[in-house]
């Protein structure tokens, strides 16, 4: 059976074997930069999409209820004298060409011919796909940084252990200098400190962009609920 020793001994010379003509510490020094730039990487991806999906989701929103409310009473009005174009132009506007309900409400008036089951079924599959998918996958960028940061930093913390003992096990007979410790299991603690470091914030930026597309979700859904029911109105008063 192998000993821990012949394990170790083994690790140290096969880290030597990868770059010869560069020395010993070649190797090492590859791997923990090629972390340092993963974790770098997972840091300014993760906060580069999740401040662009919170950014992205404020621009679906209304600036307040008021705003909201008024863009569904004027509409309201239109759809109340079953003036169907008039209401086209209300949300034909462009400052709301980013707002999500304005976008489903045109998507609604433009199929005011279908059945109301029918126009119910477009406007929550636009909705699904085209509005919640798009903040989902931002979303889902935001969690990959989450997830992968620590486990660079447990990776660094690894390899940087296992150099370290390499060394000692190399220098069984001669004994090992501290010094020659050091630079490897500082490399060890902070790698994983600055995976943690990065994850931590990431987290909170995802939950209030979760929060935030909650309050979005719960918003759409009172606001078709409020609009198709009044094209459902128009509709029926129109045949009348």
């Amino acid at each position: 059976m192998i000993s821990v020793v012949d394990f170790l001994n083994g690790i140290g010379m096969l880290a030597q074997e990868a770059a010869p003509a560069a020395g010993p510490s070649t190797f090492m020094k590859v791997i923990e930069n090629s972390i340092w730039a993963g974790i770098a990487l997972c840091a300014a991806g993760g906060m580069y999409a999740g401040i662009l999906l919170i950014r992205r989701v404020g621009q679906k929103q209304f600036p307040g209820a008021e705003a909201e409310q008024a863009f569904l009473n004027e509409l309201g009005e239109c759809l109340e004298r079953s003036d169907f174009d008039a209401a086209l132009q209300v949300c034909d506007n462009p400052s709301l060409w980013n707002r999500a309900l304005p976008q489903l409400a045109q998507l609604a008036l433009q199929s005011r011919d279908e059945p109301m089951k029918k126009i119910r079924q477009i406007v929550g599959e636009r909705f699904d796909r085209d509005i919640l998918g798009s903040l989902d996958r931002m979303n889902s960028w935001v969690g990959t940084s989450i997830k992968t940061a620590p486990q660079l930093g447990l990776l660094g913390t690894v390899l940087g252990m296992i150099n370290a003992f390499a060394k000692i096990a190399g220098a069984a007979a001669t004994g090992v200098d501290p010094k020659e410790l050091s630079a490897d299991i500082s490399f060890a603690l902070w790698t994983t400190a600055a995976g943690m470091a990065i994850s931590i914030p990431l987290i909170v930026l995802q939950g209030s962009a979760s929060n935030s597309i909650k309050k979005l979700q719960e918003n759409i859904d009172e606001g078709t609920g409020i609009l198709l029911d009044d094209i459902a109105a128009a509709k029926a008063k129109a045949k009348a």
